[in-house]
């Protein structure tokens, strides 16, 4: 289960970092294409992590970006990273609430997304979601749920 303050803290550390808290001479890019969006409201947030402790929301990300949906999928790009070890986590605020609203039992009624899609009934691990970015550049496809 995925717990609303750890999300609300992702989603405030990536509305505050805004544009790239990293810079490199080893500018890499990342694009993220996500699928399965479900509601064409709200506010999609995405929060590029490159260690444990951003994932669980106690560190800014390395570089949040968010966008309004238009269509069942999107696209977001993340420039200028070195290469290396991150984690994707990404939300839709579908009621632009800034929370990820969820049931009585816990669980998320607005979509979300991990890198790699593990398929767990939980927030992900750092490490379960983790992926390498090259110096040449990845491009990673997550699936809201």
């Amino acid at each position: 289960m995925i717990r609303t303050s750890t999300i609300r803290t992702i989603l405030l550390c990536a509305t505050l970092a805004g544009l790239s808290l990293a810079a490199s001479a080893n500018a890499a890019e990342l694009a993220v294409n996500v699928h399965d969006i479900r509601a064409q409201t709200g506010t999609l947030r995405v929060a590029l992590v490159n260690t444990s402790v951003a994932w669980d929301g106690k560190a800014a990300p390395v570089q949040a970006q968010q966008a309004r949906p238009q269509g069942d999928s999107t696209h977001f790009t993340f420039k200028d990273l070195p290469a290396g070890d991150y984690a994707v986590l990404l939300t839709h605020d579908e009621n632009d609430n800034g929370t990820l609203d969820t049931n009585l039992v816990g669980m998320p009624v607005e979509g979300y997304g991990f890198s790699n899609n593990p398929q767990v009934m939980r927030k992900p691990t750092f490490d379960e979601a983790r992926f390498s970015v090259p110096a040449t550049g990845t491009t990673i496809d997550i699936s809201l749920r």
